[in-house]
C-alpha cells in the first residue's frame, strides 16, 4: 500500500471535528455551505424539494464531496469547505478507495414532506455519539451510539449509507459497509468466512451492536496481519482496486469495426436513466404496502438470492427446480435478471394496476436486495422514493409482465411522465448531473488519429456547422463521431448528442415532422421528429454546443428529408426563422448545433453526393490509421508476429486498392478490422481473414478472379 495516497484520512477526520460545533446550529451550517458553493462558482446541488434547504445532517455535508462527480470538482469544494471551516489538514487530490454516494441518493434524508420530524437530528445523534466513541470507547458513548443508530436505520434514506458516512468520519474505526465492500468481503479468502457468516453474510442490514461488533472483531483480524490490508482504509482501497479490474474485464468495448453509440468506450462512466413499467403483484396486489415501506418487490423469491446466479439460464434452471419443471420460465428470468443487473439506481418506475391503469411514480434508490425474512414471495428488493401515488388511464392496454424496460418506446415513455407534470412544471428545472471529463488527449487515446488532423477537424466543424467524416469501410467514421462530439463540448454529456441513420425509406416526418397515424386509430396526429426536438433542446441552452450525428448520410434523399430546412442548415443561414410545413411555426436551426454525417465510400449502390450537400457540408476524409503512432503502440502490444504480418500484408493491398482505376483509395481496408480488446490468437486472425477482409476483396474485384485469388493467397500466407 506504499504507493496509495491516504492524505484524504487527516482532513476528513479534522472536518468532522468542525462539524460537531453546528449540530445544534445547523440554519448557520447551511448558510457557510452555500457560501462555499457560491465562492467556488458551482451551483448547489438539490438538497430538499424546490433547494428550500431548512436542515441538513453532517452525512449529507460530507456527500456534497464523496459522490459520482469528477476528482476536480472534489478538489473545489474541498478547497472551499477548508476555506470556510478554517481546516489546516493537506486538501485530498486522490481519492481512491473512498466510497461514494450515488447522484441520485446524495441526501440522507428523505425531503420534508416525507421524513420524519427527527430523521435529521436523529443523524446528528449518531455523528456525534460514533465521534465520541471513536476516541473513548466508553460505556455510555457506545450506549448512545447504538440507540441512535437504531433509530437511523429505520429512516427512509438510510440503510448501509450510514456506514459509508461513519467510515468518512472515522475511517480506522468504523467499516464501510456499501454494496462493494460487501461484495469483496464475502469473496474467498478476503475475511474469515466464519466472521462474514455470522452476521448473516451481511445480506440483510445488520444492528448497531452487530456493526460495532463485526468493526471490533474485523480490527483483530486485520491486526494479525495475515491480509495486505491492515486496517479499514487499505481494505476499502483493495476493494475499490478489485473492483475496478473486475468492471474493466466486464466492459463489452465495441472496437472500431463495430461502433456503437450509447455504450462502450465512449460512454464509460455516463449514467443513462432508464424507465420502467412494475406491477406490484397481482393487480398491484401489494403496492399499499410496498409504497409505505418505500420498496418494490418482485415474485420468485422460493429460489433464493439472486447474487448466487451467473447467468438467466442459471436463474431459469432453479425456477424449474423449485417450481414446474414442465415450464420455460424465459419471461420470469429475464424479469429478475434485469432487476439484478440491469435496474440501478436513479431509474423511474411506473407502477401499473391491471392493463389500463398507473398507480404511482417513483425512484429507484439502492442496489438489488434479497430479504430472507419476507414470509411471501416478494423476496426480491430495491429501496424506491415513490414520488406519487393516484390513479391514471394507461395510454392503450400495459404490458402483462411485472416488469418491463420501456426506455427504447421513448413516445410512450412522454405520455407516462405527462401524467406526474405539475401545474408549474415549467417553472421547475432539472436536477443537474455530474458528467465525466473527456478531453482531446482522451480522444486521441481511443480514436487512431493524429493530432494535426484532429485540430483540422474540430476547426472545420466549428466553422462550418456540418461535417462529414467519409471513408472506406473500417476506418472508424461512427466510432469517431461520438468521441469528437464529446472532445469539443469537453465532458461525456449524453444530453447534448443524437444519433440517427438514414436510408432510403427515411423522410421528412421522420425527421422533422409529420403526421402519423394515432395507436388507437381515431386518425392522424402531429409528430415531431428528432431533429425537430433536438434543436429545440438546443435552443434553450445556446451557450452550449450540441451535436446531431447522421450516420449513412448519403443512405437518404437529403432533399427530401430536410425539405424547407435544407437551406437553412448553412453556417451563415443558422437563426434565421422559416415557417415549417406541417406546423404554423417559424422555426430555425440555432447556431449551436452541429451536425456530423458519415458516408461510406466504398458503397457501390449509393448514388454521388449532389453539389447542394456538398456546399453545405465539409468533407473530411478518414483513412486508415495504420502509420499513426498510437496505433501502431497498440499493434506492438498485441506481441503477435502474424498479427503484424498481416498488417503488413494490407498494408500492401491498400497500396494496390489506391492504384487500380476501378476503386481508388476510398476502397482502402481499414485499421478497424485489427481492433480488439481480446487475445490475438490463430483463430482470431483466421476469422479476419477468412470472414471479413476476404469476402470484401471478392466484392472489390468480382470481375477479376486471378487479383482475388493473388491477396486470398497472400493474407493466408501473412498468418500461416
Amino acid at each position: 500500500m506504499a504507493d496509495v495516497s491516504f492524505v484524504w484520512i487527516e482532513f476528513y477526520s479534522e472536518f468532522a471535528e468542525r462539524l460537531r460545533q453546528y449540530a445544534q446550529d445547523r440554519s448557520l451550517l447551511i448558510e457557510k455551505i452555500k457560501d462555499v458553493y457560491g465562492s467556488i462558482n458551482m451551483k448547489l446541488p438539490t438538497l430538499e424539494k424546490d433547494n428550500q434547504l431548512e436542515d441538513i445532517d453532517p452525512f449529507t455535508v460530507f456527500g456534497l464531496f464523496n459522490k459520482g462527480i469528477t476528482d476536480a470538482n472534489r478538489v473545489k469544494i474541498i478547497t472551499g469547505f477548508a476555506k470556510a471551516f478554517g481546516i489546516k489538514a493537506k486538501i485530498p487530490e486522490q481519492f481512491e478507495g473512498i466510497p461514494v454516494l450515488n447522484n441520485q441518493m446524495a441526501t440522507f434524508y428523505w425531503f420534508k414532506d416525507s421524513r420524519g420530524a427527527q430523521d435529521i437530528s436523529n443523524l446528528w445523534n449518531v455523528f456525534l455519539a460514533a465521534l465520541d466513541y471513536s476516541k473513548t470507547h466508553s460505556i455510555e458513548s457506545r450506549q448512545r451510539f447504538i440507540r441512535f443508530y437504531s433509530a437511523a436505520v429505520l429512516q427512509k434514506g438510510v440503510k448501509w449509507n450510514l456506514t459509508m458516512g461513519l467510515f468518512w468520519i472515522a475511517p480506522y474505526e468504523f467499516i464501510n459497509l456499501d454494496s462493494r465492500n460487501r461484495w469483496y468481503i464475502l469473496l474467498p479468502g478476503h475475511m474469515p468466512s466464519q466472521l462474514v457468516a455470522s452476521f448473516g453474510a451481511l445480506k440483510n442490514m445488520i444492528s448497531a451492536e452487530e456493526y460495532l461488533t463485526l468493526c471490533e472483531r474485523a480490527h483483530e483480524v486485520l491486526a494479525q496481519g495475515e491480509y495486505a490490508y491492515k486496517n479499514f482504509p487499505e481494505l476499502s482501497f483493495q476493494a475499490w482496486k478489485e473492483s475496478q479490474k473486475v468492471n474493466e474485464a466486464k466492459t463489452d468495448q465495441p472496437t472500431a469495426a463495430t461502433p456503437s453509440v450509447g455504450s462502450g468506450l465512449a460512454n464509460r462512466g455516463v449514467n443513462t436513466v432508464h424507465y420502467w413499467l412494475y406491477s406490484p403483484g397481482n393487480n398491484a396486489c401489494m403496492w399499499d404496502e410496498f409504497r409505505s415501506r418505500g420498496i418494490m418487490a418482485i415474485g420468485w423469491g422460493e429460489i433464493g438470492d439472486l447474487n448466487a446466479f451467473d447467468s438467466k439460464d442459471a436463474i431459469k434452471q432453479k425456477m424449474k427446480e423449485v417450481f414446474d419443471s414442465t415450464k420455460t420460465y424465459k419471461n420470469a428470468a429475464h424479469a429478475v435478471w434485469q432487476f439484478l443487473k440491469e435496474m440501478k439506481p436513479g431509474d423511474i418506475v411506473f407502477v401499473k394496476k391491471g392493463l389500463h391503469s398507473i398507480v404511482g411514480r417513483g425512484i429507484v434508490q439502492s442496489d438489488y436486495e434479497y430479504d430472507a425474512e419476507r414470509e411471501d414471495e416478494f423476496r426480491h428488493v430495491r429501496q424506491v422514493n415513490w414520488t406519487h401515488n393516484g390513479e391514471w388511464e394507461h395510454p392503450g392496454q400495459a404490458a402483462m409482465k411485472t416488469l418491463t424496460d420501456i426506455t427504447p418506446y421513448t413516445d410512450y415513455v412522454e405520455k407516462l411522465k405527462a401524467f406526474f407534470e405539475d401545474d408549474d412544471a415549467d417553472d421547475e428545472e432539472e436536477e443537474e448531473v455530474e458528467v465525466p471529463l473527456y478531453t482531446c488527449e482522451d480522444f486521441l487515446d481511443e480514436v487512431y488519429m493524429t493530432r494535426d488532423s484532429y485540430d483540422t477537424l474540430c476547426g472545420l466543424l466549428k466553422r462550418k456547422k456540418n461535417v462529414v467524416l467519409q471513408g472506406a469501410p473500417g476506418v472508424g467514421k461512427t466510432y469517431t463521431a461520438q468521441r469528437l462530439a464529446y472532445s469539443i463540448m469537453g465532458v461525456k454529456d449524453q444530453s447534448r448528442v443524437m444519433m440517427v441513420q438514414f436510408h432510403q425509406n427515411y423522410g421528412y416526418e421522420d425527421f422533422v415532422m409529420g403526421f402519423r397515424p394515432r395507436k388507437d386509430d381515431a386518425g392522424f396526429e402531429l409528430k415531431e421528429g428528432p431533429f425537430y426536438k433536438f434543436c429545440k433542446e438546443a435552443e434553450i441552452d445556446s451557450e452550449n454546443p450540441y451535436f446531431f450525428i447522421i450516420d449513412e448520410i448519403n443512405r437518404g434523399n437529403l432533399s427530401k428529408i430536410f425539405g424547407e430546412l435544407f437551406m437553412m442548415i448553412e453556417a451563415d443561414k443558422r437563426g434565421n426563422p422559416l415557417r415549417l410545413l406541417y406546423s404554423d411555426e417559424l422555426f430555425s436551426i440555432p447556431q449551436n448545433v452541429h451536425i456530423i454525417g458519415t458516408m461510406n465510400t466504398a458503397d457501390r449502390s449509393l448514388a454521388l453526393i449532389d453539389y447542394a450537400l456538398r456546399r453545405r457540408f465539409a468533407f473530411f476524409e478518414m483513412m486508415p490509421a495504420f502509420e499513426v503512432d498510437t496505433f501502431m503502440q497498440a499493434a506492438a502490444q498485441k506481441q503477435n508476429p502474424k498479427y503484424q504480418k498481416l498488417i503488413q500484408t494490407v498494408k500492401a493491398l491498400n497500396e494496390e486498392i489506391k492504384q487500380d482505376t476501378t476503386l481508388g483509395k476510398g476502397f482502402c481496408i481499414g485499421h478497424s478490422y485489427f481492433c480488439t480488446e481480446t487475445t490475438v490468437d490463430d483463430a482470431w486472425l483466421s476469422g479476419v481473414v477468412e470472414y471479413e477482409l476476404i469476402p470484401l476483396l471478392q466484392e472489390y474485384w468480382f470481375d477479376d478472379p486471378n487479383k482475388i485469388t493473388e491477396w486470398e493467397n497472400k493474407l493466408r500466407e501473412a498468418i500461416r
